[in-house]
């Protein structure tokens, strides 16, 4: 998961369990990218990480974003961020994250605001069916308007 989205929120408990987890695969990644595409080498450190990784577009995006990213950094490619407790059972909630993929509070609302859906609601919850609903209604009451006026 971490790989995946690069930044997870768990218990402080597996996020510290996740964390040498995650480094060695991204350093038998780096070793494989050392000496070139085709080696043996990268050929056996690509199986190395497809027996901890079922995924292959995961596995994929280790060897192709985020090694190369890493490339010149001897270590410590993730961070533990502390963000308190939990409500429901008081767990210490922290926040694991790859270095270097820091979040960015306009990106999340581009995103959002980017793509609306096709029907013209801008989510496909219950709201968004709502709203696209009247907002037919609204277009079938001006077109009989516009038809009533001479």
């Amino acid at each position: 998961m971490l790989l995946r989205h690069e930044r997870i929120d768990t218990t402080l408990a597996k996020a510290k369990e996740l964390r040498p987890f995650v480094e060695r695969l991204i350093t038998v990644a780096k070793r494989g990218l050392e000496d070139g595409a085709e080696t043996t080498r990268a050929l056996h450190a690509r199986r190395l990480v497809a027996r901890d990784i079922a995924d292959k577009q995961i596995a994929g995006k280790l060897f192709g974003t985020i090694a190369p990213r890493f490339a010149e950094r001897p270590g410590g490619y993730t961070r533990v961020l502390h963000l308190g407790r939990r409500q429901g059972d008081a767990a210490e909630v922290a926040q694991i994250e790859l270095v270097g993929s820091e979040y960015d509070p306009s990106q999340d609302r581009d995103a959002d605001d980017a793509v609306p859906a096709a029907d013209g609601s801008k989510k496909k919850g219950m709201g968004g069916r709502l709203r696209a609903a009247a907002k037919r209604l609204r277009r079938g009451q001006d077109a009989e308007k516009s038809e009533e006026t001479p």
